[in-house]
Formats: structure tokens, sequence, C-alpha cells
């Protein structure tokens, strides 16, 4: 069978709405050429049990292969090993909880067809004027905290990092590093595509949101974890050239803030300091970043006491503007290894 695109579905104890989901499922992308990869994370309420028993009648003439895990791993462990069995093009992403419609992401699949320059495109329950039915205050705003920070880290504009709905060049899907077992999937998988300077697209869809009743999963212990998740794929899992920069930038801020406040107050400037220095490693190189450390000790040339502070933050200023332009301009020619590592 010629596949164009596969779907992969992890499923953790859903066994009062795996039938309808699979059903909807199939009635949605049945007559594409399409490969459809199950992935059971050990589910303990016969969900397993249901889908090897079952998915065989539903999807006679259809391609589909079922990955049983002995044991609740995470849905990234499981989405990982449903990776390793995609074929075609693309690679189609849903979670079986009913919260997200299998027609959305065959729309979705649609504008992907049309427009071959996307390669990778998420379904936003933040766009559109469709269907939406929000039930936690608390779950949302952490959902767009996280998207915020997400965004300034990484230099993005979504509107829905955690979506369960995207799709994904196959050819860019197993390129990226993906490193979680858990929840931290959508963080990840968004910060390795984000390090590869691809573009994310949005689509608007629907969005039911259940309630911890009907068997929604997401923790507060989960949303504290994201952070660890963004910190750790923007300030440590880097290539050696941006790791290096960030120490670099690290180090020299943090000296620079000795030289103002004091006591508790210099503590607080040091560390201040050190976190502006990862702020502005994270897109600029050596050179760039030492243009603005030169110009910053020459700012605190210019005046005495109190007042050496606003020479020095305007020399600053300064030296951001032309590192940013120097780093564009070098950015286009970046060919030799030693670019990259110095620009």
């Amino acid at each position: 069978m010629s596949v164009s695109f596969s779907i992969i579905v992890p499923i953790y104890n859903e066994i009062n709405i795996v039938e309808k989901f699979v059903k909807k499922l199939f009635e949605t992308f049945g007559n594409s050429n399409v490969k459809f990869i199950f992935v059971d994370d050990g589910s303990q309420d016969g969900s397993a049990e249901w889908l090897k028993e079952n998915l065989k009648k539903i999807y006679i003439k259809n391609y589909f292969e079922l990955i049983t895990l002995k044991k609740n791993y995470g849905k990234g462990y499981a989405i990982r090993e449903g990776i390793k069995k995609i074929e075609g093009s693309y690679t189609l992403f849903i979670d079986s909880d009913l919260e997200y419609q299998p027609a959305d992401l065959y729309e979705m699949y649609n504008v992907v067809m049309q427009n071959k320059e996307i390669r990778v495109l998420y379904g936003s329950r933040n766009l559109g004027a469709k269907t939406q039915l929000r039930r936690y205050f608390l779950n949302g705003i952490a959902v767009k905290l996280n998207t915020w920070i997400y965004n300034f880290l990484f230099n993005q504009s979504l509107t829905d990092l955690h979506t369960g709905s995207k799709i994904i060049d196959n050819s860019l899907l197993k390129e990226l590093n993906i490193s979680t077992n858990g929840f931290g999937l959508e963080i990840v998988i968004s910060s390795e595509i984000a390090k590869k300077n691809i573009n994310i697209f949005e689509y608007g869809i629907s969005y039911y949101e259940r309630s911890f009743e009907q068997g929604k999963k997401i923790t507060i212990i989960d949303g504290f974890k994201s952070y660890y998740f963004l910190f750790r794929e923007r300030f440590i899992q880097n290539d050696i050239q941006t790791q290096f920069s960030l120490i670099y930038s690290f180090l020299f801020m943090g000296y620079a803030g000795t030289y103002f406040g004091a006591g508790t107050g210099k503590v607080i400037v040091i560390i201040f300091f050190m976190l502006i220095g990862l702020i502005i490693a994270l897109n600029r190189k050596i050179i760039p970043l030492s243009i603005i450390f030169l110009l910053t000790y020459i700012g605190s040339l210019f005046s005495k006491g109190n007042g050496k502070i606003y020479t020095t933050v305007l020399f600053f200023l300064i030296g951001l503007y032309f590192s940013k332009k120097l780093s564009k301009h070098i950015s286009k020619a970046k060919n030799k290894n030693i670019l990259k590592f110095l620009f």
C-alpha cells in the first residue's frame, strides 16, 4: 500500500471513549492513503485489550499498527515509539480523548497539501471561530503563560503551545531530539523546531475540554514541570556554539554586576545581570556579544558615582542595536564553522 502520511495516536486508560474515538478517526481518514499508528501507553483499564480485539474489525482494509507498551511510560515515550513506525511525507498527531476533533485535523492536512512550504502546522485552540468548551480557568491561564514564555525565549508568536493536534514533515520530525517521556513533549518538540529556524504555522480548531471526572489527566505537577522543560530546552540543550555564548555572556554580565550596588542589593544586581546575559546570548554569538560588552565598558568611563549607571545602560543599548544588525548581516554568509561559532 502506498502511504502518503501517518497518524500517531497515544492512548492511556481511555476505555470509556476509545471506541467512539477510533470510529470517528476512521470515518474521517478511512478513504485516505494513511498509516494509522496507535500506541497504548500501558493502559490498565482494558483499553489495550479493546484495541487488540477491535482495530482489525474497524480498519479492515486500512493500514494500521498497534504498539502496546508493557507499562505507562508517558506521552513523550509513546510518541517516540510511534515515530519509529512512521511512513509517508508527513505525520499527524492527535490525542485520543476527543478534546480534539479528527475533522479539524483532516482540514489541517488539506491546508498542508495546498501549501507545500508549510513543514509544521499546529491546531490552535485560540484562533478562529470554531466551537469551544472550556472548563478550567486556571488551565487556560497556565497554557497562555507557557506560550508567552516560549515565544519570548524562542522569538516565536504561537497562540497555543500545548496543542494536541499538529502536523510535521517527516524528514524534519526524524531530526528532532525528543528527549522526554511525559507531558513536556509539546514544549520539547516546539523548542527543537524553533532551534532549527523552521516556521510553525497555526490553524484554528475546535476544542471540547473534558472534566477530571471524565478522564482529564493533566495535573498541577505537570504545570510546574513545564517551566523546567522551557528552561532546559532554551538554556541547556543547545549546540556547542550557542552553549558557549550563553556561558560567556552569563559570566561577563555577572562580573559587570559586581560594579553596582552594595550588600544584599549587590547580590540581587549580579543575579539580574546574569539573567540579562543569558537573554542577550540567545540570538548572538561571541563577536556580537563582545561588541556589547566593549561598548558597555566604554559607557562606564563617562561618568562617576551613581551617574555611571545611566551612561553604562545607554551604551549597553547601543551595543544591543549594533550587535543585532551585525548578526543579521553575517548570518547570510554563515558557510564556515568558524563564522557560526563567532557570529
